[in-house]
């Protein structure tokens, strides 16, 4: 007899909020509420005939487990809180969708939180999410309130950093070296003969402010730095932020030869406003953006920038926190992925 016909017993009726339960299913496929609950986890120890039955019973049922009441009974969660800046950069769609590649078909599911670039915003949705009992805890940056660092530190819950690196042997983390990357592709500027700078940002979160340090250390050790050419707007990116920008600097700096954008939106919007103002890129001024988003090399002239590996980025991190969610400590305690440079002919 086929394994969906078979009801050894008839199910119990379900609780006043008519929620099907584990124990509707137990009683339905005549086995044990253990039995299901490890059947529907897909635990090899169990004979693959109870375990048909058991979700033979479940669909039946339409029974939907309850995470909150798995968790309490077993004191593991089956979720990991994710807190990340911004849902509309590619950037974090990126490393969200590597992360969850990563961790669902080991039976995590992901929570995320929105931080807005905000450090009481970011407190707040940890207080909460750590309400829900997670198992692991992936955080975008290092940069944090005290009161952020004291609930990671004692919630007891294994968290590890991505997109920034630390050399404190207690923080587990997978990025690269924003700084580093920042001198980099100013050093690239300079390179080419451009000797009149702008670093041009918005935002200002650290990952950016760290970008800036990396400019000037560049500048500064080839005796060029001018505090007059950086362009630090706190607006949230846009592409019409940078070409409202790049007019702005042009305008107020005609002197300015070369412009380095934190970010490749402000640095695609830049392009395009010189493209409408007939500014010639790169004869007249050579532009550079960081992130390698989508169209950057599309662009009029392709865009040069620095191209961040925010997938890996996810992976590497995930895999991380699997480890320290089983116990085991990882062979590093920071992993830097690197970047690298995507020379176009923007500049």
């Amino acid at each position: 007899m086929p394994p969906s016909s078979v009801t050894p017993a008839s199910p119990q009726r379900p609780r006043a909020t008519g929620r099907i339960t584990l124990a509707d299913v137990a009683a339905l496929a005549g086995v044990s509420p253990i039995t299901v609950s490890r059947a529907l986890r897909g635990e090899r120890t169990v004979d693959p005939v109870l375990a048909e039955r058991v979700k033979a019973a479940a669909a039946e049922l339409r029974y939907t487990p309850d995470p909150a009441a798995r968790a309490l009974a077993s004191r593991h969660s089956s979720h990991v809180a994710v807190l990340i800046p911004m849902l509309s950069n590619a950037l974090f769609v990126d490393l969200l969708e590597a992360v969850q590649r990563t961790l669902r078909p080991v039976g995590y599911q992901t929570l995320i939180g929105i931080t807005h670039y905000d450090a009481d915003e970011e407190e707040q949705l940890l207080r909460e999410q750590l309400l829900h009992r997670p198992a692991g805890l992936l955080v975008t940056g290092i940069d944090h309130n005290a009161r952020t660092r004291e609930l990671i530190a004692g919630s007891g819950v294994p968290c590890v950093h991505v997109m920034a690196l630390s050399n404190a042997p207690e923080v587990y983390c997978v990025g690269f070296s924003q700084t580093d990357a920042g001198a980099a592709i100013t050093q690239h500027l300079l390179d080419r003969g451009r000797r009149r700078i702008a670093f041009v940002a918005a935002q200002l979160d650290p990952r950016t402010l760290q970008r800036a340090e990396g400019y000037r250390r560049a500048l500064q050790a080839a005796g060029l730095h001018d505090p007059a050419l950086e362009w630090l707007d706190p607006r949230p990116s846009s592409m019409a932020l940078g070409g409202e920008l790049l007019e702005q600097l042009l305008r107020e700096r005609p002197d300015c030869d070369a412009v380095f954008f934190c970010n490749d939106d402000l640095a695609q919007g830049g392009l395009l406003a010189a493209l409408r103002l007939g500014v010639a890129v790169p004869q007249r001024v050579a532009v550079a953006g960081f992130n390698d988003l989508s169209g950057s090399d599309q662009m009029l002239p392709p865009l040069t920038t620095v191209a961040t590996p925010r997938g890996a980025i996810g992976e590497a991190g995930a895999r991380m926190l699997l480890a320290l969610m089983r116990g085991e400590t990882p062979p590093e305690h920071a992993v830097d992925l690197g970047f690298e440079l995507c020379l176009r002919q923007s500049s």
